[in-house]
This record gives C-alpha cells, sequence and structure tokens, in this order.
C-alpha cells in the first residue's frame, strides 16, 4: 500500500505489509532527500504503522534509491532563518520522534549513504542494518549546520567521545568502522534490506508483548533514574506473568512445538 499524500505529488514515501512485518520505503528519487513532504508522507506511514496492533517488527529502507537517505534538501534552507524552528526544526524532530515511539522493534536497512538528516532517521530506530560497502555521517558541520536529534542520539549510542569526533569533523565513515564504532548491528555483504527482513522475520516470531516490553526498558535505561527504570521492570515483568503469551510459552516449550504469541 501507500501512504495517503496530496493529489498533487506523487508519495514520497510507501507502506507495505509481509505478515507481521511493516516495510516503509523512502521514495524521494535516487537520494531520498529530506523535504518538508517527505517528512509529512513519512510521518503518516508512521501514524499508520503504530495504529497496526499486530506489527512486530518495522524496517525502514531507501528504496530503490541509490542512497538511504543523503540528508536535507539544501534548496530548503534557503528562506529559513527566524522562523526555521516553525517550518523545519519542530516538525522533523516531532517525525524522528514519533519514528522513535513506534512500540514495535525498528530496522533500518542502509543499502546507500546515510548522511546527515538520513542518518538521524537511521538513529531513530532500534537496530540498523549496513551494506558493505554504504557510509555514513553526521556531516553537518561542513555546511556550518548542526546535526540536532542526531548529536543527542549518537552520543547515547557510542558515548561522548566518537560522537564529538564525528560531529566535529563531519566525518563520513564506512560499514566496518560504523560496527566496530556500535552505531549499526550488522553489516551485509549482499542487500541491506534482505538481511534486515531475516532479522525482522527472526524477531516476528518472538514473544510481541516481550519485545515491546524489552524495548520500553531500554529506553528507561537512558531516560529514566536507575530506581524508576527498575520499578517500571517490576509492573512490566508482573504484566508479562499476567499475560497469555507467557502461559503459551510455556505449553509449547513442554509440548516441544513452536509458540503461537498473539501478543496478549
Amino acid at each position: 500500500m501507500s501512504t495517503s499524500s496530496p493529489q498533487n505529488h506523487q508519495p514520497l514515501v510507501t507502506l507495505r505489509r509481509d505478515g507481521h512485518v511493516a516495510e516503509i520505503g523512502l521514495s524521494h528519487g535516487p537520494l531520498n532527500l529530506v523535504t518538508r513532504p517527505m517528512l509529512r508522507d513519512l510521518n503518516t506511514a508512521i501514524s499508520e504503522v503504530r495504529g497496526l496492533a499486530d506489527v512486530r517488527c518495522v524496517i525502514l529502507h531507501g528504496g530503490s534509491g541509490r542512497a538511504f537517505c543523503a540528508g536535507s534538501d539544501i534548496r530548503e534552507f534557503a528562506h529559513l532563518k527566524a522562523d526555521a524552528s516553525e517550518q523545519k526544526i519542530l516538525f522533523e524532530d516531532m517525525v524522528l520522534r514519533n519514528l522513535a515511539l513506534i512500540e514495535a522493534p525498528t530496522i533500518a536497512a542502509l543499502d546507500g549513504p546515510a548522511m546527515g538528516g538520513g542518518l538521524e532517521l537511521a538513529l531513530a530506530c532500534d537496530l540498523r542494518v549496513i551494506h558493505e560497502n554504504a557510509t555514513l555521517g553526521l556531516t553537518e558541520s561542513r555546511l556550518g549546520g548542526l546535526a540536532g536529534n542526531g548529536a543527542v542520539r549518537l552520543a547515547r549510542l557510542v558515548g561522548p567521545a566518537r560522537a564529538n569526533e564525528m560531529l566535529f569533523t563531519g566525518a563520513i565513515i564506512g560499514a566496518q568502522q560504523a560496527l566496530d564504532w556500535g552505531i549499526v548491528n550488522r553489516i551485509s555483504n549482499g542487500s541491506a534490506l534482505e538481511a534486515a527482513r531475516e532479522l525482522a522475520a527472526g524477531i516476528g516470531l518472538r514473544g510481541p508483548l516481550s519485545n515491546r516490553f524489552a524495548k520500553r526498558l531500554v529506553n528507561a535505561s537512558l531516560d529514566r533514574s536507575l530506581d524508576d527504570a527498575l520499578s517500571l521492570s517490576s509492573r512490566l515483568q508482573q504484566d508479562i506473568f499476567d499475560s497469555a503469551d507467557l502461559r503459551e510459552g510455556m505449553s509449547a516449550f513442554f509440548a516441544k512445538r513452536d509458540p503461537i504469541f498473539e501478543g496478549g
């Protein structure tokens, strides 16, 4: 399916389902540049996915583009100054937050470069799979710009020293360095999208309630005090023990069969 879009332009983002996996594909030319219309379509797709209770994993990919996403369309900057927050910053931040708030695990499949705002999109996902020849970077300092959302998420992922180096230099790094630094989870010597689909299929077989709660706890470990995060852990574990999924998992274990989880 395609996301809803004004009649005066083709959808810049696609959405398809394959069982319990949803795929959001960027479809904005060879570079998939971030523009306001593209962000609008992306936000619509995210909203649709968040309304699908049976989705157990979401993949974000660059479609047929040469790049996963090469960053913002600089042409949009020409008339932005005092109204930049209203016209770009706050809206873009909302879309990235909405992407990060998808309850199911999310995977960014990077078959081409992910630069600037493109890497920010990938960093808003839980996992990242990269093609061995793909590159990435928060390159805004090369233009005198700032990767605001990306700076925060990257620092939480790799620590301040490595984040500072990437931000201060605008460095573009390869797949192996990205893996060594913990920016990506896996390198694929074939299609990153196919590798992401394999990973998503495995995630889809696990307890969906368990995975949604695990995502909440990992995020809480970064956002809350230790005591608050552990208190949330206790509450969510009780919810798990109250769930039908755990009963099904135990029954399947003793019957030596694969569990059939319903997500409740």
